[in-house]
């Protein structure tokens, strides 16, 4: 009887633990998704030979490789970010989690910040980020926030489209 009453007590003093773990589970997973996404259209855009976009739908929190895009000057970077542009078919559908073509954040993690070409885009419907088939991408930076106030900021360094991690303390 002691030994069961002191596992008990161990294991309703490990609940809060546990709880802690899930939380912070919530905030790598959703970075996790962001880079995974990331990496998943530059690679579409290399390997492909032609541009491609990630769609970002702050208000939904929602991440979408959207595909091909049409004939994009990297010249012009940012100038379309802000156009209507016609929705791609995958943006009405949410692809296969585990496909690493999309990601829904859960509702644990608030979008800080979405900035697109040093413009903010976090109030916006829509936010396009471009990946060129040289392996350049345009300016990306997301600012990740969990319900216990923890930061992850992501950011595409642009020469090689690659996703850079960073904790900021909390606020």
């Amino acid at each position: 009887m002691i030994v069961v009453g002191i596992l008990g007590i161990v294991m309703t003093l490990s609940i809060p633990a546990f709880s802690q773990l899930r939380r912070k589970t919530d905030l790598r997973q959703a970075v996790a998704d962001v880079v995974e996404v990331c990496s998943n259209a530059r690679a579409r855009a290399i390997l492909g030979g032609r541009p491609v976009e990630l769609w970002i739908r702050p208000q939904e929190k929602l991440l979408l490789v959207a595909g091909a895009a049409e004939e994009v000057d990297p010249t012009r970077a940012g100038t379309e970010a802000t156009a209507a542009p016609a929705e791609p078919r995958s943006l009405h559908r949410l692809e296969d989690p585990r496909s690493g073509l999309s990601a829904k954040l859960p509702d644990s993690i608030a979008l800080e910040m979405v900035d697109v070409n040093f413009v903010e885009f976090k109030d916006a419907e829509l936010a396009r980020v471009r990946f060129f088939p040289n392996g350049t991408c345009d300016e990306l930076t997301l600012v990740l926030r969990s319900d216990r106030n923890e930061y992850r900021k992501i950011s595409l360094e642009v020469t090689t489209a690659l996703a850079q991690v960073e904790t900021i303390g909390n606020r």
